[in-house]
């Protein structure tokens, strides 16, 4: 098996479109062309880990964290990422990352929080903006069946829990073709009108060129007539955080114990107490700062992240409370939920979760 073949299977985990525009995800190192031997999972991908690739027979490291996150101009070995780098192309391991294409991820990092503390009724925190288009184009009502099937194969049509949806109306086209011209109805320099139906779909914007390809291909008009825009509405299932309940409402220290239990966290720096019971709990794992106010908007009791600064815990403003678990501790089982997915997509091929520790930070 070639490395892009699994990769495709990342992709379909975690599409890299689902990436903040500031990440580098994807392929880092080495070439999607060389057969696969074997696959690493890991949370970083430090020169231990690579050591650990080497010593198993792994030859691509799947990595949450990007190891390559900012430009490189020297790679001399003077810190830990030209180190693991340098090791990773001398012993021809490539290493790929996914980080926040599964952040995003209606099932990725923020839903195996959510999980892992057993919450129900969850939902996206900050659903992604900017992400949805719609394609509006016309055809001959005998076209119309095969041309929508067609786009609802290529991705277009689904609205949260729902799919091939889309609206339909009837209307009467015009045009007339030129000398150039080879008309499927009537004549060049003959004036037609013909009945039409207008089909409407909405879709994700990485797959634009899916549903371009999809619709020129099953069209039946010589020039395709179409239009394309973005609209305003946000992406439900796709986005930062996540927000849930708990079965059962718990006291506000029993439930910290409880995260601090489950999570197999060290050590939890929280803001006041508020004396009222815990029920709705927003989570996102890693540095979710930037989300406080919409966890606030959003009603939740408490909110589980990580790296709060000591300012930011004033924002709680007695309305929650704010919880930092550790950045490592919040993002903790989501490399076993990657070695799950690859281990159920490929048959009889070495998917090894890494047994390396890569949390920096440590506890007395």
């Amino acid at each position: 098996m070639k490395i892009k073949e699994i990769i495709s299977v990342l992709e379909e985990m975690a599409p890299l479109a689902y990436a903040e525009d500031f990440d580098n995800v994807g392929l880092l190192v080495g070439n999607q062309d060389w057969e696969g031997t074997g696959v690493l999972v890991c949370h970083d991908a430090l020169e231990s880990v690579i050591d650990e690739a080497i010593a198993k027979k792994c030859n691509l490291v799947v990595c949450f964290h990007p190891i390559l996150f900012s430009g490189l101009k020297k790679i001399t070995g003077k810190n830990y990422v030209e180190r693991a780098v340098i090791k990773a192309i001398k012993n021809d391991i490539a290493i790929y990352a996914v980080h926040t294409a599964l952040d995003n991820h209606q099932e990725g990092v923020n839903k195996i929080f959510a999980n892992a503390l057993g919450l129900t009724k969850t939902k996206i925190l900050i659903p992604k903006p900017n992400f949805i288009r719609k394609l509006v184009t016309y055809t001959i009502p005998e076209n119309a069946d095969k041309l929508r099937n067609a786009l609802f194969d290529s991705g277009a049509g689904n609205i949260g829990n729902y799919e091939n949806c889309s609206f339909n109306s009837k209307g009467i086209g015009t045009y007339m073709g030129n000398e150039h011209s080879n008309p499927e109805i009537g004549e060049r320099f003959e004036f037609m009108e013909t009945e039409e139906i207008k089909i409407e779909v909405t879709f994700e914007k990485h797959l634009e060129n899916k549903i371009l390809n999809a619709l020129f291909k099953n069209h039946v008009y010589e020039e395709v007539a179409y239009e394309i825009y973005d609209l305003q509405n946000k992406n439900q299932n796709i986005g930062l955080g996540m927000i849930g309940e708990l079965p059962v409402q718990m006291d506000e220290k029993d439930f910290l114990q409880f995260v601090k239990d489950k999570m197999q966290a060290n050590g939890i720096r929280h803001s006041a107490f508020l004396g009222k019971p815990i029920k709705k709990v927003a989570v996102l794992g890693g540095s979710g700062s930037f989300a406080i106010k919409n966890v606030i908007q959003a009603g939740a009791d408490i909110f589980l992240t990580a790296d709060l600064k000591y300012h930011q815990f004033y924002e709680a403003e007695n309305q929650l409370i704010l919880a930092d678990i550790g950045h490592f501790e919040s993002e903790r089982y989501t490399k076993n939920y990657i070695v799950d997915f690859l281990r159920k997509k490929i048959l009889n091929f070495a998917i090894v979760l890494s047994e390396e520790n890569t949390n920096p930070v440590k506890y007395l």
